[in-house]
């Protein structure tokens, strides 16, 4: 029977959040619930026609598919997957489907990221995780926490999660700036939202979000000039990708007190190393890459995945991003 890996499943519940029988009838379906390095990989899921992955949890660079001989069938969330190696795939004859984000069991839980992003906020702008560990060890308060009503949020990107990012910050009676590369006055006029140029929205706000794509464009975006122009009781919250942000530079800011803090949920490894530094800086709030995770969210996923995996077992595969692994 073809076997098929579910991987980075990290809070067990891929089986739960999704009805598999379609796929589980014909296949031998095992779950990863941990993180695998690359060389844990290569022996680890060197039996497998099928890998199916969460958003970007597992890096599946060429030196990973080209030791993978059985490997038939990718399944990723969204049309790309920035570190899965889609040249090297289809030149290996393996299949990359993606998933359908036009499918209506996807728009009814779009509010996840937002939401996520928002509860990072308020917590690191209140210095919620640093008062948690004081309380579990048996202390009391010892920090002082930002009043967002009268503040100015800057947004980095004003798509879909910026401008709901904008709704949320108008019910805390914030005044909300924007920019990115592309953003007109016109399209922030719209959502109420000035649009100012980057210089002076590092400058101007109180808490900077970061709402932006990674690409070649953004990466390194938010570097030491940024972080050195923003106020010194301002606050960096990143839920979209680490790279986005000078990583080193940030440490440094945050050490040296030039900033309030940051709330990350994003990072340029992931998960970090255990010794890492931001694990160390009280002025860092931190989750896992939970942007996306909720019940709702990752029952689409998986709902979607057993689509695609179904498909192929019937020899009908769709929403195949690389046509061109059909040829091999």
């Amino acid at each position: 029977m073809p076997q098929v890996a579910i991987l980075d499943d990290y809070a067990g519940l891929a089986l739960d959040l999704a009805d598999w029988s379609p796929v589980q009838i014909r296949s031998d379906v095992t779950v990863f619930d941990r993180h695998l390095s690359e060389a844990e990989a290569v022996d680890a899921l060197r039996p497998f026609d099928v890998v199916c992955t969460v958003r970007e949890r597992m890096a599946l660079p060429r030196t990973l598919i080209e030791q993978l001989p059985n490997l038939k069938l990718i399944t990723i969330v969204g049309k790309s997957l920035p570190n899965l190696d889609m040249a090297a795939a289809s030149e290996c004859g393996v299949l990359v489907a993606h998933s359908n984000f036009a499918n209506p069991r996807f728009s009814a839980v779009r509010d996840a990221t937002p939401e996520l992003a928002w509860g990072l906020l308020i917590a690191t702008v209140r210095n919620l995780a640093e008062e948690h560990r004081r309380m579990r060890a048996g202390g009391w308060q010892t920090t002082t926490g930002l009043t967002l009503s009268g503040k100015t949020l800057g947004l980095l990107g004003l798509g879909r999660i910026g401008k709901r990012m904008a709704e949320y910050a108008k019910v805390f009676d914030m005044q909300v700036i924007a920019w990115s590369q592309n953003l007109t006055e016109q399209e922030a006029a719209a959502v109420g939202v000035r649009r100012v140029e980057k210089a002076a929205l590092f400058e101007e706000s109180d808490v900077v979000s970061i709402h932006l794509v990674l690409s070649e464009r953004t990466r390194g975006l938010v570097a030491e000039p940024e972080l050195a122009s923003m106020k010194p009781h301002a606050y960096l919250i990143n839920t979209s990708r680490g790279p986005i942000v000078d990583e080193a530079a940030l440490i440094e800011a945050l050490s040296a007190g030039r900033i309030a803090g940051a709330g990350l949920d994003v990072y340029d490894v992931e998960p970090p190393p255990p010794a890492h530094p931001l694990r160390l800086l009280p002025n860092v709030t931190l989750s896992p890459h939970l942007g996306y995770v909720t019940r709702e969210m990752l029952g689409a996923f998986y709902s979607d995945t057993v689509e695609a995996v179904a498909a192929w077992l019937d020899g009908t595969p769709i929403r195949i991003a690389n046509p061109e692994a059909l040829q091999r």
